[in-house]
């Protein structure tokens, strides 16, 4: 049994047994940047993207995803420098600033320039953002070849490195990877300091999830158009790491994205086996003090061995969710409210609602339908995780509050048909429950309509392919979140997405004691008070 089995455990009970360093203390004054920091780097400007087309709906990229692997399925436009321009500004850029009156503990700060918390389309565990994203370009990219880190803060790209090293990702990724042939990449790395000064031994599990919203964006906003992006979890990860000059214990290499690219050959020549090159510039720290923690520290050891060791296509069928219970009475969803909006509208309109939820405004049961089908779509990560089997590993459960149409409750979602089902599994209404079982002040829960709260049989996920489904677990996790928030900005409804509560608490209250189902994550939605005191600075 590998290190990940017990780490989910002391996860799953860090609500009862807090995890080392119990007497932790972030200390803010001396924390990381919101991003790394190559100076002496040429800064290339990125076009802000043109038009999106008013048809590439939230809808569409969620619950019609571009099929296929490693092209531009369904007829949608392969990539260009605007189109990775508008990708990335849509996804991780910065396009506004956060200056609503909320319940956040951050709100005394927000008024301060040095303070200010920026909005991206994305969500990221606590706001800290610490995805790394690189583009590896080739010769078919209008820019020299080489490799290039994404600078939100500049919607820019830094070059770390001039020359084609594209055959050493192609290598590194290995037979049966998505995209074969591909000559561009946008590879995925985490910056476990710009997390873990804040959550410590808690941080691989937040910064997992990270990865997998910002690769649900990325499906969503392409998808939505036509194009599939299918990324890869499985690598050498050890390669890439040395190409891009990061210690992979302090960064590491999450996902490889092939970029299908306008003008790409069909199928690259293989050249000779390609030199040992790396980035030689280094990211310049701003802490004083650095820390390690050692459960951080084990968790990617364990993930990051034998990285390149691809799961056989179905490995995963043995742990997929378990069926609905059929004695559980069913509640008939009504017809899901249409997710109509752009997707880069709905991204730029994503937020957290921070205890502003207000119960006297009921959430319509057509706007539940379509976030518990959204959570769900969100849920196809794609790549060699669904060769894999990955597609069938979460199950939704939801608390019901206040909505329309459905009576207060505890339910398992059954998806399927025109809107789905829900089966009862307890008709005591959940408000007081709900918020006895959450750890913060931030968020009314006994206000919101409905909590939705994914789970996986994690457990059995690492029993199947190894430590390193921890990564997909949490990707998955993280991939529901972010449809989620961007189905709920679709609809304007008021969202909210959170970490600290009691999992053996739901465990108990989902009824889940003799399976190995783990509730990862809990997604408040609600109308928000009226009339709520807000600031608007848009950037983008």
């Amino acid at each position: 049994m590998g290190y990940a089995h017990g780490y989910a455990t002391a996860i799953m009970h860090r609500g009862r047994v807090p995890m080392e360093p119990v007497d932790f203390v972030p200390d803010w004054a001396d924390g990381p940047r919101k991003t790394k920091h190559y100076p002496g780097t040429d800064r290339l400007p990125l076009p802000a993207g043109p038009a999106y087309p008013a048809d590439a709906t939230v809808e569409r990229g969620l619950l019609a995803p571009a099929g296929g692997a490693g092209g531009a399925a369904g007829g949608g436009p392969a990539f260009d420098l605007g189109l990775l321009g508008g990708l990335l500004r849509d996804s991780y850029g910065l396009v506004g600033r956060r200056l609503g009156v909320q319940a956040n503990t951050d709100l005394g700060a927000l008024p301060f320039y040095p303070l200010a918390n920026w909005s991206r389309g994305t969500a990221s565990g606590g706001g800290l953002y610490p995805v790394s994203v690189y583009w590896i370009s080739g010769p078919s990219a209008p820019v020299p070849p080489g490799v290039h880190y994404y600078s939100a803060r500049h919607h820019a790209l830094r070059r770390l490195l001039t020359g084609d090293v594209t055959q050493t990702v192609r290598d590194a990724l290995g037979e049966g990877a998505p995209g074969p042939g591909a000559d561009q990449f946008l590879v995925l790395g985490v910056k476990y300091w710009q997390n873990s000064f804040k959550y410590n031994s808690f941080s691989f599990h937040a910064v997992s999830m990270d990865v997998g919203a910002l690769l649900g964006t990325w499906r969503t906003w392409a998808g939505a158009r036509g194009t599939a992006l299918e990324p890869a979890l499985w690598f050498d990860e050890e390669r890439l790491a040395r190409l891009l000059g990061v210690a992979g214990e302090e960064e590491g290499i999450f996902a490889v994205v092939p970029l299908p690219w306008d003008g790409a050959p069909a199928a690259p020549a293989a050249p000779a086996p390609p030199p040992e090159v790396s980035v030689r510039h280094r990211d310049v720290e701003r802490s004083r003090t650095v820390r390690a923690f050692d459960a951080l520290t084990a968790m990617h050891r364990a993930t990051a061995a034998d990285a390149a060791a691809r799961p056989a296509p179905g490995a995963l069928a043995g742990a997929a969710a378990h069926g609905p219970d059929p004695r559980r009475p069913a509640t008939a969803l009504p017809e899901p409210a249409p997710l109509a909006r752009d997707v880069r509208s709905a991204l730029r309109a994503r937020r957290s609602s921070f205890g502003r939820f207000a119960a006297e405004r009921p959430l319509d049961g057509a706007h539940l339908t379509a976030c518990l089908a959204a959570a769900a779509g969100g849920s196809r990560l794609g790549g060699d995780a669904a060769a894999a089997g990955a597609d069938g590993l979460v199950k939704l459960y939801a608390l019901v509050n206040h909505v329309t149409g459905v009576a207060p409750g505890t339910y398992e979602y059954v998806p399927g048909g025109e809107s789905g089902v829900l089966r009862r599994v307890s008709g005591e209404p959940p408000g007081a429950f709900l918020q006895e079982n959450y750890f913060l002040a931030n968020y009314n829960l006994e206000q919101a309509g409905a909590v939705l709260v994914p789970t996986v049989r994690t457990h059995s996920v690492l029993d199947a392919v190894g430590d390193r489904g921890y990564r997909l677990v949490n990707a998955l996790i993280g991939g529901v979140a972010q449809a989620t928030y961007t189905a709920a900005a679709a609809l304007d409804v008021g969202c909210g997405v959170a970490l600290g509560f009691d999992n053996i608490a739901y465990r108990e209250r989902f009824a889940l004691q003799e399976t190995d189902e783990m509730p990862l994550l809990i997604m408040m939605l609600g109308h928000e008070r009226r009339g709520a005191s807000d600031f608007r600075f848009e950037i983008a």
